[in-house]
Formats: structure tokens, sequence, C-alpha cells
């Protein structure tokens, strides 16, 4: 067998152009995994009402983080490809989730490489319907219609493992280096609290009610929401940081259906008017920085920090393409490589 890899992030529109824009969130959206309605709900949302209103509002929020180069998001995905790719002497590709850097572009490379097992990594530190979920139904319909010799095998979240700890860990120490910082927010992008539900496969473990994600069960495997609170508690571990110095918050809610709690805005609102003047945030449910790390927290974040008398605003930056976030992924392709079992790598 020759293998290889596919790395995925979750995409950008092609350009802050508002008819670009449009497109992705069009194909972002009307994803069931994402916006979970009956079809015709989630046509008459989308495409009767979001897409009318939000591309032009979306299109000036990329055009304040739009890089030279194009999308940031994309733009480091490739970087950190690149430095995989040299700590490894099996083909790597890279394919996004959304826009044209498709799933099926990413596989065909590899195919054409003569690869016939890949090892799909979605860049998702935490498990999500709408993220690691997605990636994978969507590997697992290509596989069938257009690369029927292709042996597919998952990696599966990573967010507990110790050498990811260790370099998540690395980073955020070095962003707080020389910061007089009273709080740390760890902040993760939100989900509609229906997709716990669903993702329990006990079907009666996940009742979001501050004990059941610290109640031992083998819904955690597929917990959003447990898996951020345990990264944050992993890395307040290794930090040292003293209880109360630190929280976890959800952000980038849509809709009126309740989603995690608290709310990211709300809680640096809340701190601000607490009389906090120095907070860090850093969002470890992002391995690349994009719009709602830089535009939503960084930017709006400060604002409103700002606005509510806080004084130092401190953005740790995602791991992006690190040196030693591009080795742990190559040390993981090495294990996978060892390996003849055809299961996510635990």
């Amino acid at each position: 067998m020759k293998k290889g890899v596919l790395l995925v992030n979750l995409g950008s529109p092609d350009s802050t152009n508002p008819k670009d824009v449009k497109k992705y969130l069009d194909e972002f959206l009307m994803d069931p995994r994402v916006i979970d309605v009956p079809k015709w709900a989630r046509i008459l949302l989308v495409r009767g009402i979001i897409l009318n209103t939000r591309p032009k509002k979306s299109a000036e929020a990329y055009q304040k983080i739009w890089w030279e180069e194009g999308s940031p998001l994309i733009v480091i995905s490739e970087r950190l490809k690149e430095k995989v790719q040299q700590s490894t002497n099996i083909p790597v590709s890279l394919a996004m989730r959304y826009g044209s850097m498709t799933l099926k572009k990413g596989l065909q490379e590899l195919v054409d490489k003569g690869v016939n097992q890949v090892l799909v990594m979605p860049l998702y530190p935490q498990f999500a319907m709408a993220t690691t979920e997605t990636i994978n139904v969507k590997v697992e319909e290509l596989q069938k219609e257009f690369f029927p010799n292709l042996e597919v095998d998952t990696f599966s979240a990573f967010y507990n493992r110790e050498d990811y700890i260790e370099v998540l860990s690395k980073s955020i120490a070095e962003g707080l280096k020389g910061k007089n910082y009273e709080h740390v927010l760890f902040s993760y992008h939100g989900v509609p609290e229906r997709h716990i539900r669903k993702s329990d496969i006990t079907k009666s473990h996940c009742k979001i009610d501050g004990q059941c994600c610290v109640t031992p069960s083998e819904a955690h495997t597929f917990c959003y929401r447990h898996q951020c609170l345990k990264t944050t508690q992993l890395v307040a571990e290794k930090l040292n940081l003293q209880e109360g110095t630190y929280s976890s918050s959800f952000q980038s809610r849509l809709g009126f259906d309740p989603w995690l709690q608290p709310y990211t805005d709300r809680t640096i609102e809340r701190f601000g008017k607490k009389g906090i003047k120095n907070m860090a945030i850093v969002t470890p449910a992002f391995v690349s920085d994009c719009l709602e790390t830089l535009e939503e927290i960084a930017m709006e974040g400060e604002e409103i920090f700002h606005e509510v008398g806080g004084k130092e605003f401190t953005t740790i930056p995602c791991l992006n393409d690190r040196d030693d976030f591009a080795q742990l992924l190559a040390n993981w392709i090495e294990e996978w490589q060892l390996t003849d079992v055809k299961t996510a790598i635990a």
C-alpha cells in the first residue's frame, strides 16, 4: 500500500468580493451538519434570509483581515502543509471542507501520486458535527463515488493528547510572557446545544447541566463541549493557572436556538464591567487564525472590552504554522505509517 495524508481545514471564500462570499456561505450554511434542520427550512433560512443580508457584511469583515497573499486561513494552512511535508516521506495534500480547495481535489492529488491508502486529518482538536463529522462523511461519499479503490483512515480528535497539550501550552505561555494579565479566557467556536445531544452515542448522558461533562462516559468521545472544557483544564494544569484566573466561553452563535454558553462577547463585557483591566484570550478550537480569531476576537472583542473600561486585551495567536506543531503532525503521521490498524488513532 502506498500511503498519503490529507490535511483538512474549514475553508474560505476565494476573495472578499460579496459574490464570492455569498457562494462560500451558501455551501457552508447549506451543510445539514452545520444547520441541522429539514432541508426546506434550511433553504428558507439560508437562501431566503441569510444570503440576502449577510454576504455584504461578511465581505467587509473579510476585507479587514485579508492578507496580500489571500485568505489568512488558506495561506497559513498551506505553510503548515509544506512544513509537514518536509518532515515526512509520504505525500501530504491539503483540502478545505468548503470553497474551491475541495476534498475531491485533495484526494485526487494523492491518487495521482499513486496513493491508495490515505489518512484524513481534520485540523480540529475537538470533535463536532459541524467540523470533523462533516469532513469524514463527505470523504466517505467521495470515496464511494470517485475513489472506490482508495482505503481511508480517519484521525480522531486530539484535544487531550499529551503532546498536543504540550505544544498548545507552550504557545500560550509565549503569548502571555511579559503580560500583566488578570484573566485568561479560552474561547471556543459555538455550536447549538442540540448538536451536543445529537452527538451523544448513549442518547442519555448529555444534559448540559454542569455535571455531565465531568462525569466519565463514552459519550465524551463525540462531545464537543466536554472536549473543549477538557482542553482548558489540561492547559490550565500545564501552565499552573490559578482557579478563578481562567474560564471558557463560546463564540459565533447564529439564529435564536440555544447555543453553548457562556457567550464570548458577553463574557468579555462582563469581565470589563467587573473591573478586570488586563485580560488575554486564546482560541483553541482553531489551529489557524481566521475570520473568527482575527476579526471577531482580536477586533470586535477588544472593542467590547475597551468600551466597558478594559485596558489591555491580549490575543494569543493560534498554533498556525509553528515548527513544533508541524513536527507534531508529522509525528502523528509517522505513528500511522507504523500501524496497519485501520481505525482512528486514539
